[in-house]
Parts: C-alpha cells; structure tokens; sequence
C-alpha cells in the first residue's frame, strides 16, 4: 500500500471521528439557545470536515498511484513471461535442428512383432471367416484378392510404393 493512501485513510478517519466532538457541543448549546457557541462549534465541525476530504483526496491519489504501480509491476512480468517463452521456443527450435541433423542418416524405425498367441488367434479368426490363411476361400477355392494385395506395403519418404524384402510377419514403419 502506498505510503499516501495510508496517511490519506488515516487521516480521514481521524477527521470524521473527531467531528463528533463539536456536534455534540453545538446540539448542547442549541438546547441551551447558545448561538455564539453553535457559531464556534459549526466552525470546527466545518475545519474537521473540510480536512477529512483533504485527506480523502491523499487517499484518492495514492490509490491511483498504487494502481499504476501494480500495472507497471504486471506488465513487467508480462513481458519478462514472454521473453522468457521465446527463449525456450528458441532453444528447443535449435535442439530439433541439432536432433535431425544428427539423425539425417539414421533411418527412424519403429517395429512391430506378432507373437505366436497372436498368429494362432489370426489362423484361426480367418479360417473361422470362412478362408485360409493365405485368403482363399475354403468352399470355393478363390482368392477374392490377388496375393499382391495381401502382402505388406512400405511407402519411401517421396511416397512410391516399394515391396517388401522381407515377407515375415514382422512391419516396420519409419517416420
């Protein structure tokens, strides 16, 4: 809290407390149809009431003061917050850049295995369809595909579409 914001609430209140004072002696004095001694007390209560405003007024200003502060103190974390994410985009940015020159040579592969649970279950799922393993159909004989279908695809970088060397079970991909 701004030092003017706290003299200014201080103050004020000081102020208005202290108003009650002469109130009190100028309704004892117009019971009593003192005028003279309601002019002195209205006189005071008019002094304290005008210095409680002043004092408001310190107040006002030192709220804004504090308000300004407070932007300026968030905008500067606004921005070193900022800085601070370009700084790491960047760095990250050069850590890639350094990843994939290393890795420039290095094919990226991923492999997959199916296990022999996995091969029974599959000899087993088709021929429960009604077809060999191969793909020909059990009552008719026909494969409802050419076998140039059912084998594995790969797709070079330039996206052709190159056959597999290695006829397995196994799939590798690359990224």
């Amino acid at each position: 809290m701004h030092t003017k914001t706290m003299e200014g609430l201080i103050g004020a209140r000081t102020n208005i407390d202290m108003l009650n004072t002469p109130f009190r002696v100028y309704k004892e004095a117009r019971r009593k149809g003192d005028t003279a001694m309601m002019e002195r007390a209205m006189g005071y209560m008019s002094d304290f009431h005008e210095d409680a405003y002043e004092y408001k007024e310190e107040a006002d200003e030192g709220m804004k003061k504090d308000a300004e502060e407070t932007r300026e103190i968030a905008e500067k974390q606004r921005e070193e917050m900022i800085q601070n994410r370009r700084e790491e985009r960047e760095e990250q940015q050069k850590k890639l850049e350094e990843e994939r020159k290393e890795n420039k040579g290095d094919k990226i592969v991923d492999t997959v295995e199916i296990s022999e649970d996995g091969r029974v279950l599959l000899k087993e799922n088709t021929q429960a369809a009604g077809s060999d393993a191969d793909g020909t159909d059990v009552e008719t004989g026909t494969s409802p595909k050419p076998k140039a279908d059912l084998e594995p695809v790969f797709y070079s970088s330039a996206g052709e579409v190159k056959q597999s060397e290695d006829t397995g079970v196994k799939v590798s991909t690359s990224v």
